[in-house]
């Protein structure tokens, strides 16, 4: 359990991106939230909340509710995507549509997939194919290790792993620059679209906040 307070560019606009994970009867709730800050509040209104509430399994981390909301970017986006492992179904609405997939082994969604990479790097179990609930649907995601370096942030100086990751027909790769000390926290979060580079976020802080 942990708050992570983020530095971040969207192309030309910056914000704030805050992380907070705290642990439930069964697992964890993660929750993200992207908001402009500064200047960048007069030219874009509105956020990006994004929850994920899942379980330890044993073979990692198992979803079981996914809601966004996405009222900062240009097309705004509504989900609600309920993991029902009992059916093999990740079903819901997206932008008020009803979407369903069918689950083949374990999925995730686009804030718990960070939290199995965490899980799998710290148990040396780390892979290269993954599944996520992109957009409306489910998609294989491929992984690699990039490799490893040292970087300043405004948290500090870390030594990090480099993981990026990109579902299949998808234009949008994120890398995450993860540190071990921190139980390989990314320090470091961008996403590129067609080669360039769109999202980038940086540590500020970070706050352990065990017991909750």
């Amino acid at each position: 359990p942990h708050k992570a307070t983020y530095k971040i560019k969207i192309s030309v606009l910056g914000g704030q991106l805050v992380t907070k994970i705290r642990q439930t009867a069964t697992g964890y709730s993660a929750t993200h939230i992207v908001e402009p800050t500064g200047m960048s509040r007069m030219f874009s209104r509105g956020s990006i909340a994004e929850t994920s509430d899942f379980d330890s399994a044993a073979d990692g981390v198992r979803p079981r509710e996914y809601v966004s909301d996405d009222t900062l970017s240009r097309e705004e986006e509504h989900a609600r995507i309920h993991f029902d492992w009992d059916t093999g179904e990740a079903r819901g609405t997206v932008n008020g549509n009803e979407v369903v997939s069918v689950i083949d082994g374990l999925a995730h969604d686009r804030v718990s997939i960070q939290y199995e990479l965490m899980h799998d790097l710290i148990s040396g179990n780390a892979s290269d194919k993954y599944t996520m609930f992109e957009i409306d649907r489910l998609r294989p995601v491929n992984v690699q290790i990039i490799g490893e370096k040292t970087v300043k942030v405004p948290a500090g100086e870390f030594q990090v792993i480099g993981v990026q990751h990109q579902a299949e027909g998808s234009k949008r790769v994120t890398t995450l620059w993860c540190a071990e000390k921190l139980g390989y926290l990314p320090v470091i979060i961008e996403q590129h679209r067609k080669g360039k580079l769109q999202v980038r976020a940086t540590l500020e802080n970070y706050t352990p906040t065990r017991g909750q």
